[in-house]
């Protein structure tokens, strides 16, 4: 059976595309989580509301400021991480494409690896 460069590029894309997917579906579960979190800090923060005690509420306006920090802070590090994501598969897809034989034997190799690993149990 001949391999053609079709068949590496569909491959390729499958690839990418499970890749991508699984990178999304772990961003999405810790972006709810950490929102979750947000919510309720935003929630206890309410529930405090303006108590007569100076340091309670020099201590709830230090955790609103946190609060609006922390959100700011991980739409930032999401936007940096779709970047550097989008950079090793371009990096990776170059590689494949200017030395598939190589990409080939890499890829056997960690076959054979996972193989004998699973076939240990």
């Amino acid at each position: 059976m001949e391999t053609t460069a079709g068949d590496f590029n569909r491959g390729s894309g499958r690839l990418k595309g499970a890749a991508r997917e699984a990178a999304q579906e772990a961003t999405g579960t810790a972006r709810e989580e950490v929102q979750n979190l947000i919510s309720d800090v935003e929630d206890l923060i309410d529930r405090v509301g303006e108590a007569a005690d100076p340091e309670v509420r020099r201590l709830r306006s230090k955790v609103a400021t946190a609060v609006e920090t922390t959100k700011k802070s991980i739409a930032d590090s999401a936007d940096q991480i779709q970047r550097q994501a989008r950079e090793a598969f371009a990096v990776g897809d170059r590689y494949v494409r200017n030395q598939p034989w190589e990409a080939i034997g890499i890829a056997a190799l960690a076959g054979i690896a996972v193989g004998y690993l699973v076939s240990r149990r």
